[in-house]
């Protein structure tokens, strides 16, 4: 018996929501009217890519850079309300942002 199963038998009367499951729901980030700059820079002779402005939930933010380093199959880290993404992979991000629903900003070289 699985876990569908068990609440089934413990809540009878209960229809789920088809809307709790879906993957919109999941990925549903607030999107914001100034655009989020994306930047290029060089740390210790290293590229990285940096993402700030954003004015949303910071665990929204969170939810995004880890998305973003998934995707990518980068590392990166979310430090003072910035997204460091290992490597110059701007025009892949902003992308992926655009599809999104986001305004994207280019800044830098």
């Amino acid at each position: 018996m699985d876990l569908q199963d068990q609440l089934k038998n413990l809540f009878p009367d209960h229809t789920p929501d088809p809307e709790e499951n879906s993957e919109d729901s999941k990925q549903n980030l607030w999107l914001q009217d100034d655009p989020i700059i994306c930047k290029y820079e060089k740390r210790k002779g290293k590229p990285i890519t940096i993402l700030e402005g954003y004015t949303g939930a910071t665990e929204d933010f969170k939810k995004l850079a880890k998305e973003l380093k998934t995707k990518l199959s980068v590392g990166g880290s979310f430090k003072d309300d910035k997204i460091i993404i290992q490597g110059d992979y701007r025009d892949k991000i902003m992308s992926m942002l655009k599809d999104k629903g986001f305004n994207v900003k280019r800044v830098g070289g």
